[in-house]
């Protein structure tokens, strides 16, 4: 389980094919402070640490993952949104995150509004979003600002810019999205009593 904090943002640093697995090797400042098989979000997806060495460590994304989220078209460069596991008994200060990307979505619009920034995200799944309510978008912990159907904008203040890859976005650029677990249980239980 996670919050939405991002920790830190890693660098990945080498991409290794291994059948329809892919190994990831992220250069990160909190290396030093992983295990082996301890679970990392990396965009908002649950990995688990397989190798670590010096500054870098190791994380194995299967088909499935790969199928689900933006990690197939990370590059040797690409800037990543990192957060270990949440501690019991200490404050939750995003919303309850699990790590399980839903979907991925595209940035339509960036919008500059002197002093923080809206980003505007368009997504195919029948999800729902809420105004005010929580969305993870590449594991940061949102409010979601508009919310139409397959559109959502967040605003986002200068800190979550800077400290997080948002200020690597642009139109175009896919972003995993994890939606409320609450909203996702009241959605399948509202469907359930249609069926």
């Amino acid at each position: 389980m996670f919050t939405g904090i991002i920790e830190t943002l890693g660098e990945v640093t080498a991409i290794e094919r291994d059948h329809t697995n892919i190994h990831f090797t992220v250069q990160s400042v909190i290396t030093n402070e992983l295990k082996i098989d301890q679970s990392v979000a990396h965009n908002g997806c649950c990995l688990t640490v397989v190798a670590i060495e010096a500054d870098q460590y190791v994380v194995t994304a299967i088909q499935e993952t790969l199928d689900k989220t933006n990690l197939g078209a990370w590059t040797v460069g690409t800037k990543v949104n990192l957060e270990r596991c949440m501690q019991l008994g200490a404050r939750l200060d995003g919303h309850i995150v699990q790590g399980h990307v839903d979907t991925t979505a595209e940035c339509v619009s960036i919008e500059d509004q002197d002093g923080s920034w809206k980003y505007t995200f368009r997504y195919l799944t029948g999800q729902p979003t809420v105004e005010k309510g929580s969305i993870t978008v590449n594991g940061v912990s949102l409010t979601v600002v508009d919310s139409e159907e397959g559109l959502f904008s967040v605003c986002i203040i200068p800190y979550t810019h800077e400290h997080t890859n948002f200020h690597t976005l642009k139109p175009g650029s896919i972003v995993n999205l994890e939606f409320d677990i609450i909203g996702k249980y009241v959605a399948r239980l509202m469907q359930q009593r249609k069926d």
